[in-house]
């Protein structure tokens, strides 16, 4: 992590990471061929209407095509570069497989340009290696899980994450994912060995509101604040209390204070061994 003299209260506080030392240096644009335009949407849907709030403006981005579903099995691939990638909170790695192909992956921590991994029934459970969960000892740490068979993957992606393998009965696989919730995958699912990169993430401090514009942030208005017809909590004379037990949300739903919000009789239940321990307990790595 990188801190600057506080020359401002912007600067007071603030943090970046220092990607020079993460990062390849000899590489400054991703590999164009891997590359396309992707516009900004502000939050907004088809029909234009708003459905992601406090979304909007903020630098334009270089969408970069990363591989999740990892179809080419059996052929050995090399790192050539760590690069930083604007539209996920991990770095990306991109690959040079055996028969001259390129792809950008997700970067597994730990690893470095030049190391090799391979995607294969017969790889070894080490960092980097994909293999089916089945496969994979108890106790090692993956990211990048499937949920069905080659249909790429779909859990544990952001910066520092890593789910645990706990136990494989019956054809399905329990991990522990980092919400600390036990969830049961059926064991031909995908998986890499590790952990993603960048686990500073989650240690930075934007410091100051234009950052968080650049960023495509809006500002957020409490809904104390609004009138009772924009928000469940609005209304009342100076700082009222919101005036029911629950925390809502705009559209009226419950939400924080370790509150439930997963909607009832969903149809992966039977799939969850274990519940998640909302607060601070919500993390895999204690």
């Amino acid at each position: 992590m990188k801190k600057y003299k506080p020359t401002s209260a912007g600067r007071r506080g603030a943090s970046v990471i220092d990607y020079r030392e993460k990062l390849s240096t000899t590489k400054n644009k991703p590999l164009k061929s891997l590359t396309k335009g992707k516009r900004s949407t502000g939050g907004r849907n088809s029909q234009g209407r708003i459905t992601t709030h406090y979304r909007g403006a903020g630098n334009k981005r270089t969408y970069r095509q990363i591989d999740f579903k990892f179809d080419k099995k059996g052929v050995p691939a090399k790192i050539e570069s760590i690069e930083y990638d604007p539209n996920r909170s991990g770095f990306i790695a991109l690959v040079l497989y055996a028969d001259g192909e390129r792809r950008y992956i997700l970067a597994p921590q730990d690893m470095k340009v030049g190391d090799t991994f391979e995607v294969s029934e017969e790889a070894k459970p080490k960092t980097g290696n994909r293999l089916p969960l089945g496969k994979i000892p108890s106790g090692t740490f993956v990211y990048n899980i499937e949920l069905k068979p080659n249909a790429g993957a779909r859990l544990v992606r952001s910066a520092g994450n890593r789910a645990e393998v706990v136990a494989h009965d019956s054809g399905y696989t329990q991990i522990r994912l980092p919400s600390t919730e036990i969830r049961k995958v059926i064991s031909t699912a995908w998986a890499t060995v590790g952990e993603v990169s960048n686990e500073e993430h989650q240690l930075v401090t934007i410091g100051k509101a234009g950052r968080a514009r650049h960023m495509g942030l809006r500002p957020k208005t409490r809904g104390a604040a609004r009138n009772p017809v924009d928000h469940p909590h609005g209304g009342g004379e100076g700082r009222s209390p919101r005036g029911h037990r629950r925390q809502r949300t705009k559209q009226g739903r419950p939400t924080g204070k370790g509150q439930k919000t997963r909607k009832p009789k969903k149809y992966s239940d039977r799939l969850i061994v274990s519940r998640r321990k909302p607060g601070k307990l919500m993390t895999s790595k204690k």
